[in-house]
This record gives C-alpha cells, structure tokens and sequence, in this order.
C-alpha cells in the first residue's frame, strides 16, 4: 500500500506543486504522479552524486598537474624581467628639504582659485586663474559667496619656489644635445611637447647613459 493513500488531495496537490509536477487530475492519478516523480527524482540524485564524485576526482588530478606546472615555472623564472629600475634622487640640502614639507602642507590648506563665472562657462572652468577685472566684478569686490582671490599670502616657501615635488629644478629639453647643461644631482629633463617621437626617443637614451631623470618620460616609445 503505497504511502500517499492516507494523505487528501489537498495534500497531495501540495506535494505535487513542492515537486514541480501537474495537479490536475483524480486522486489516484496524483498518487502515481508523484510515485513516478519521486522514483526520477532519487534516480537524477544518484546521476547528481557520481557526476559530483567523478568532477571531484579530475580536479584533484588536475590540482596536481596544475602544482607541477607551478613548480617547473618558478625554476625557469626569468629575473631579469623583475628588476625594479628606481627613479632617480635629487641631493638636496636639509633646508631644501624642510621647505617641501612646508610646501606641502601649505599646499593641502590652500583653496582651489577659481577664474570669475567659471560655473556658468565650460570653457572658464578648464581654464586656469585670471585676475577679476570690472568695476561691478563680485568676485574683484569679495563679495559674499565669491571663490577666493589670488592675493599676498597665498605664497608658498621661497626655497622651493619653482621646484617639482620630487626636489628637482626643470629644465626644458628639445633635442638631444640640451642633455649635456644638466646636472643630474639637482636638476631633470622635462621634454617639449612639439617634440617628435623619434628624437624623444634619442633624448630617453642619451639621458639614461648621462643618469639624467625624464619628468615626463613615455614608457611605450
């Protein structure tokens, strides 16, 4: 006598929608339903289980694989490819270095100057600053609510007016040949925007044999 006989048919239906079956039907046709359903159902469980075991068992091999692989590949590991080059350091002077600290600092405090109804026009706000001019300008007034002005007190330490923030002087460079006015210790290259491709390449390689740093260098010439 099969399990389901002593179960209603609300029941029944109740197990059949749980299995994902139809409910339509008299009640023995939902008895054998859900006989034939839970019979398929223990049979792809069994399918599930030896497809799991078998999955388990080739990820297993190929873990092992995978390690000897990993292993052969850290003996031929090529060095050479991770050499860290370091940028190179300018000699600076303790007082040199005490004013970029303060630059620094100042710098984090300083408010962004904005060119006067750099709101209202694109083209104003990629604009750098310009000093407000008018007799009704708000800004040139300080007015309320107006961004603030470039004015005396915004300065920054005068021993490291002009420098880069890694400590060197910038020196313009067009062509090779202006390599050789640097001093490598305290002043770097900074390349010209106008200039080629092909001679920039030639201002990289002189300035890697003079030990002269590129501010701007590109990495994929």
């Amino acid at each position: 006598m099969s399990e389901y006989s002593d179960m209603t048919v609300a029941e029944l239906k109740e197990l059949l929608k749980e299995a994902g079956l139809p409910v339509s039907g008299k009640k023995a046709d939902l008895i054998v339903r859900l006989e034939e359903g839970a019979g398929d159902s223990s049979d792809v469980v069994e399918e599930i289980e030896e497809v799991a075991t078998e999955t388990v068992d080739d990820v297993s091999e190929d873990v092992d694989d995978d390690d000897d692989d990993f292993d052969d590949f850290d003996e031929e590991w090529d060095d050479e490819e991770m050499i860290h080059v370091a940028r190179q350091k300018p000699e600076l002077s303790d007082t040199t270095k005490d004013a970029l600290a303060t630059r620094s600092a100042q710098a984090k405090k300083q408010p962004a100057f904005r060119r006067q109804e750099w709101y209202r026009y694109k083209r104003l706000s990629r604009t750098g600053w310009r000093k407000p001019k008018g007799m009704d300008s708000k800004q040139r007034k300080n007015k309320r609510w107006r961004t603030p002005m470039a004015r005396v007190g915004f300065g920054k330490v005068a021993d490291a007016r002009g420098l880069h923030p890694s400590g060197f002087s910038e020196i313009m460079v067009h062509r090779p040949d202006d390599l050789d006015q640097i001093d490598p210790k305290v002043e770097a290259a900074r390349i010209g925007k106008r200039v080629g491709n092909r001679k920039r390449a030639a201002i990289h390689e002189k300035a890697d044999e003079l030990g002269i740093r590129v501010l701007n260098r590109r990495r994929n010439i």
